[in-house]
């Protein structure tokens, strides 16, 4: 009984000296990765700021001005008209459809 109580001790202690040496190993980040998680995220912030036009363009109120009413009525037509009756569909040279015999 002595035999099992020593092992256990034995595997505990083991045990408790492999989770400290590994924490030990555990330390703070080195410098370039905290350099570098300052300026997460910089390059996206970057290049959506590049890519905007205009970035005071949302509180400009000016209506938008170029294109008449009845264009802009027909234009909104076709627009629905697309969603309600789809293109038609057609055999393009003769892939997926029916052959034609001489």
């Amino acid at each position: 009984m002595q035999g099992k109580v020593r092992h256990r001790a034995a595997a505990a202690i083991a045990v408790s000296l492999a989770a400290v040496l590994l924490a030990a190993c555990a330390g703070l980040p080195p410098v370039e990765t905290q350099r570098l998680d300052a300026h997460f995220g910089d390059a996206v912030r970057q290049a959506r700021a590049q890519q905007t036009l205009n970035p005071e363009a949302s509180r400009n109120t000016d209506p938008v001005a170029g294109i008449d009413g009845v264009a802009a009525q027909n234009t909104i037509e076709q627009y629905q008209k697309g969603f309600r009756e789809p293109p038609p569909t057609f055999n393009i040279l003769g892939i997926g459809g029916t052959s034609v015999s001489p």
